[in-house]
């Protein structure tokens, strides 16, 4: 079940990394830095999650302007490489910095963390601090989804909601 969750978060948060890839991209004439870049970008695409968290959290100490979009794609690979904790940790923090689509995008990869946290308390015996987790990822879900649908093009945020929602029913 777990595994399904966070293949569908993997689905929403591909849609939401090529909307974000639409901006700008790497402005630096650094070649360096672009290397590095695109050398994350391709480990994540390939399924090297790690190493894609590893060369983003590198690259954050020098990203400048583009220091959003570099964590919102080292949040979403450390959400990928099953690090829940530390990708809600960074995409909240984004969140809370950002406005409109980027808070959004940020907002969709804390939910997801969250509601794999959420399933991972309630299944380790902790239904208090799961069902917290689930309301915060279900919040996150509804901003997105009311002012942002354009993130969730194949349904998979609203599947998840749909989830979360029945767990939490049945958790009272």
């Amino acid at each position: 079940m777990q595994r399904y969750h966070t293949v569908r978060a993997g689905v929403l948060l591909l849609a939401v990394l090529t909307l974000v890839s639409c901006e700008e991209g790497p402005s630096t004439t650094d070649a360096g830095f672009r290397n590095q870049y695109f050398a994350a970008r391709d480990a994540l695409e390939d399924g090297k999650f790690d190493q894609a968290s590893r060369t983003y959290a590198r690259l954050l100490t020098r990203a400048g302007p583009l220091e959003p979009r570099i964590r919102l794609e080292y949040a979403h690979s450390l959400l990928r490489a099953g690090d829940f904790p530390a990708a809600r940790r960074e995409a909240r923090a984004l969140a809370q910095g950002q406005q409109g689509t980027a808070r959004r995008a940020a907002l969709s990869v804390a939910a997801t963390a969250e509601h794999e946290l959420g399933l991972i308390a309630i299944q380790q015996g902790d239904p208090a601090t799961g069902k917290s987790l689930l309301r915060a990822a279900d919040a996150a879900i509804t901003e997105v989804l009311t002012s942002d649908p354009e993130l969730d093009p194949l349904g998979a945020l609203a599947g998840r909601q749909a989830s979360i929602k029945v767990r939490l029913k049945a958790l009272g």
